[in-house]
């Protein structure tokens, strides 16, 4: 059993201002710092810091010696990696005083998969593995189908959200990962009961994970229905890699046949302690960590509604 992750690579250039740039407007920044990043390899991260095999599969370009190295540390596996002369994707983040993050994304390497290169990579999968993919590559949709044919669960993280994914086969993955914004976006919907309603009617044979930011997160599959509060956090330092922790922790989890109420307590923690750290993929915690903090109590109890149907 395994997690492979054909996703996206990101060298991070971060820039710490007191407010996002408005039109037209020039200003200096406080500080700016280069991190290993983007949504596939965070997720990658924070899944390995679970203690679970991952494999992470893409091409990775110039400029990208951050990016494997970031990689190694966390023991995820770069077997299926392959390189190209070409440049490596990036993305320009900005981070304001309250820790909030606008980021801007460049694909590169991340936009150029082959058809060839995607079955390569599912030949490498069985049906115990998770595929996991994000929306910052090239051929999802078709991603989705091959694994589908192949009986791979797949699980799709529907970020950054743009008018194409609403023609993506969800219904043929295993999970839908999406916040309030990219639900309502995809399903519609004017409240979290609302966006969550129509996202199950949407896709009724696929599971769904609505994160809502500070109101928690919301887990529908089958006859569970589960929704989770948040840590207390005494100061948020960082969000950016917030989600994807939560997603990386929250697949281990599934991966390891947790209850999912469990996986999403220790997901929930592991990104509550992201947040309180700068940076990517370096602020991820592992398991150790998110299970002394859970054991202790310094964050505080999740409040839990888990109904059965």
């Amino acid at each position: 059993m395994k997690i492979v992750n054909l996703g996206s690579l990101n060298v991070d250039h971060v820039y710490r201002v007191d407010h996002f740039l408005l039109p037209g407007e020039t200003k200096a920044s406080r500080s700016m710092t280069t991190n290993a990043g983007g949504k596939g390899l965070n997720q990658s991260v924070a899944a390995a810091r679970t203690g679970v095999d991952v494999y992470h599969a893409g091409y990775y370009g110039h400029g990208s010696e951050i990016l494997i190295d970031a990689l190694s540390r966390a023991h995820v596996k770069l077997d299926l990696l392959e390189e190209k002369d070409m440049p490596n994707g990036h993305a320009i983040i900005q981070v304001d005083d309250a820790g909030q993050n606008c980021i801007l994304l460049y694909g590169g390497t991340n936009v150029c998969l082959t058809e060839e290169y995607v079955d390569h990579v599912l030949d490498e999968c069985t049906k115990d593995d998770i595929l996991l993919l994000q929306n910052e590559t090239n051929l999802l949709p078709y991603m989705i189908e091959a694994a589908a044919k192949r009986g791979i669960p797949a699980a799709m993280n529907a970020a950054p959200m743009d008018e194409g994914v609403k023609n993506y086969p969800i219904g043929k993955l295993r999970y839908l990962i999406v916040n309030e914004i990219e639900g309502a976006a995809l399903a519609g919907g004017d409240t979290f009961e609302e966006t969550m309603a129509n996202l199950i009617a949407a896709y009724p044979n696929t599971g769904i994970l609505l994160t809502l930011g500070s109101a928690g997160a919301w887990f529908h599959d089958g006859d569970r229905d589960i929704r989770m509060g948040c840590a207390k956090v005494p100061q948020v330092v960082d969000t950016t890699a917030a989600g994807d922790t939560f997603l990386g922790y929250f697949l281990a989890g599934m991966l390891q046949k947790l209850d999912p109420a469990q996986a999403l307590q220790r997901a929930t923690f592991a990104s509550a302690l992201t947040i309180q750290k700068p940076g990517a993929a370096d602020s991820i915690p592992n398991v150790n960590e998110v299970e002394a903090v859970m054991a202790a109590g310094t964050l505080g109890t999740l409040a839990v509604e888990d109904n059965h149907a």
